[in-house]
């Protein structure tokens, strides 16, 4: 298992930010163009990201499960994750993730039928003023979300 040329220029980048000697300090971004590549984090991969910057693998195994942008399984084309914290709590995550659930047809952590949206819980996004959140594809936050709002950005997703 390896990266694309590609890939390793990316993390070779990210690499040289750090001191001589500290290439672990780039694994973040290093999982982040693994999974953008591969599009999940296999075992295989993690434990190439952990040779290529030298770096024991449970080491990489303890960011890739601590951080919910990494997805250790495959995921849909689209991710959803809802911040269910105690502030988007309060404010209507509870009732969004119902709405969520009962739309897509599947739970926290599954994916649709047909492999296009997975559905993950998330812990707090840093947006509170605008609750409840949802980043889509680790990317794009939305917030101050209604049902209204969810079906808009589901109709972006077909």
């Amino acid at each position: 298992m390896t990266l694309s040329q590609e890939s390793l220029k990316k993390i070779d980048r990210e690499v040289a930010k750090y001191p001589a000697g500290q290439k672990q300090s780039a694994v973040m971004a290093a999982l982040r163009f693994a999974q953008e590549e591969k599009g999940w984090l296999s075992p295989e991969t993690m434990d190439f990201v952990a040779h290529y910057l030298e770096m024991e693998p449970i080491a990489v195994y303890e960011v890739a499960s601590f951080y919910n942008m990494y997805d250790l399984k495959p995921v849909g084309k689209y991710k959803i994750t809802l911040c269910t914290n105690l502030p988007c709590a309060l404010s209507g995550a509870n009732d969004v993730a119902k709405y969520l659930k009962e739309k897509l047809g599947i739970g926290f952590n599954e994916t649709t039928p047909d492999g296009k949206i997975t559905l993950r819980e998330g812990e707090c996004f840093g947006s509170c003023g605008h609750a409840p959140v949802v980043i889509l594809n680790n990317r794009k936050m939305c917030g101050s979300l209604s049902f209204a709002e969810v079906d808009r950005i589901l109709s972006e997703l077909e």
